[in-house]
């Protein structure tokens, strides 16, 4: 590491609250990856370079283990002035996901030489296509584990997100009538809510006792039929989005998709097609795995509690490489997850820099967990 650069409590603060004044909505991340470039190679980084698609990735260290710290640079549109006061550090980004990506590239620069190697990624498009973590996956990165950067509160760790199928359905009834005739034709509206009704209570039944982030959930996000106010619709095209807990699977519910529209299409005698619009299969790591056990001892040290691992509703970049590459993946960052995406996006200015303990803590422990993997005799 340069030793000019002393990574004080202000210095960290100053990095992120430039980081916060470069304005990066989805695919215009270009001036955060050159100024985190600049920035990795004044922190002794090496291997910097920008992807084709736009992710700036640099290495720290060597050896074992390989973990990745990955975040993601673009936010969601809209400006908000970045300012600290009260406590609070103010800006787009500031929670989802600018905190957790800057935290991350602290801790990394302070990363020594004998303790592995550390790859730092961060990748652009998460919130829209998800193109900079599927670059990053099709490169075949080399690495043991991989924590992505997401508020989610320091004393918790994600270690689950749901899959998800997207379906759009298609219902065609081959005639029309007049509107002040609507016996001589079925209606293709009416007909398309009938499946989808029907796929919502297949899937959804008999979880009584389940817990949310254990739901199997399907939810009509979009309908698009009829042509004219005075004439029945022929086709009517619905989205469904379904998210799929850790201990199902996307093809036992995409066959569970299949039986009830065939059934229905049987039924009432019509017509239906679907396509599948998006499949990602859930993921959940290891609760055992070293680096859940790492990660949890470095928030023990920090903020003397145990913390929570939560499973999430939602689907995120985690599944993507976890089930890619088949390794321990979790989320993790400062910033409360209900900040994201509002007009006053704040992190606690305390918890960010805390954070950055958690994770020099946490390159420490897994150093040592990993090595400790390795020379278990086998049983």
């Amino acid at each position: 590491m340069d030793s000019s650069i002393t990574i004080t409590p202000r210095y960290s603060v100053k990095m992120l609250e430039k980081a916060l004044r470069l304005y990066t909505p989805s695919l215009s991340e270009k001036p955060l990856a050159e100024f985190l470039a600049d920035k990795c190679d004044d922190l002794g980084f090496e291997n910097i370079r920008i992807d084709d698609v736009g992710n700036l990735i640099a290495t720290k260290g060597s050896g074992y283990p390989r973990i990745l710290l990955c975040g993601h640079m673009d936010t969601v549109p809209g400006k908000i002035k970045v300012r600290n006061e009260n406590g609070f550090i103010y800006g787009r980004g500031a929670s989802d996901a600018k905190a957790p990506l800057m935290s991350m590239l602290l801790a990394a620069a302070s990363s020594q030489n004998n303790n592995g190697t550390v790859m730092f990624a961060a990748v652009v498009d998460e919130e829209g296509n998800a193109t900079g973590i599927k670059s990053l996956v099709k490169q075949k990165p080399e690495i043991d584990y991989a924590i992505f950067g997401e508020p989610s509160g320091i004393g918790n760790i994600t270690i689950a997100y749901k899959g998800r199928i997207a379906i759009n359905l298609k219902i065609n009834v081959g005639d029309s009538a007049h509107a002040s005739a609507p016996w001589l034709a079925k209606n293709a509206i009416e007909e398309s809510y009938v499946f989808t009704s029907a796929l919502k209570k297949s899937l959804e039944s008999n979880q009584e006792n389940k817990s949310k982030s254990m739901m199997l959930t399907a939810a009509l996000t979009e309908i698009k039929g009829g042509t004219s106010h005075n004439v029945t619709p022929v086709e009517c095209d619905a989205i469904m989005d379904i998210r799929i807990p850790v201990d199902m699977n996307c093809k036992t519910v995409g066959e569970r998709i299949a039986t009830t529209v065939q059934e229905v299409a049987k039924k009432q005698g019509v017509n239906a097609f679907y396509s599948v619009l998006d499949e990602t299969e859930p993921f959940e790591a290891p609760h055992t795995s070293p680096l859940v056990r790492a990660l949890t001892l470095g928030i023990i040290d920090v903020e003397k509690t145990r913390p929570q691992l939560i499973r999430k509703t939602g689907t995120g970049d985690m599944n993507i490489i976890g089930n890619a590459l088949n390794i321990p993946v979790v989320t993790y960052g400062p910033g409360d997850p209900h900040a994201s995406h509002t007009v006053d996006e704040r992190v606690p200015t305390d918890e960010f820099l805390r954070s950055i303990e958690v994770f020099k803590r946490m390159l420490y422990h897994i150093k040592r967990l990993h090595d400790v993997k390795l020379v278990k005799p086998t049983s």
